[in-house]
């Protein structure tokens, strides 16, 4: 089975940049199969890893950013692919 682990943070004021570098520099513990990382307005990151897993497995995700580079906590789902019909 295919997981995906999705992570989107909120970057404070004038500080998507460098979110975005804190984002990319993130080593887990582990290889995902796969890992993607996007922006999107108002200093928006994303990452998507994929990993061939079950639903439920204890997985490495990336933590928290530090308080004053956000405006929020960190959003994150979990997702597992289904069959394609």
């Amino acid at each position: 089975m295919t997981v995906a682990l999705m992570w989107e943070a909120r970057a404070a004021e004038g500080r998507g940049d460098e979110l975005l570098a804190w984002a990319r520099s993130q080593r887990l513990d582990g290889a995902p199969v796969r890992r993607e990382t996007f922006r999107a307005p108002q200093d928006r990151v994303l990452v998507i890893t994929w990993w061939d897993a079950a639903y439920d497995a204890e997985l490495p995700e990336l933590p928290e950013p530090s308080g004053e580079l956000v405006t929020r906590a960190v959003h994150r789902w979990r997702f597992e692919s289904v069959e394609r019909v």
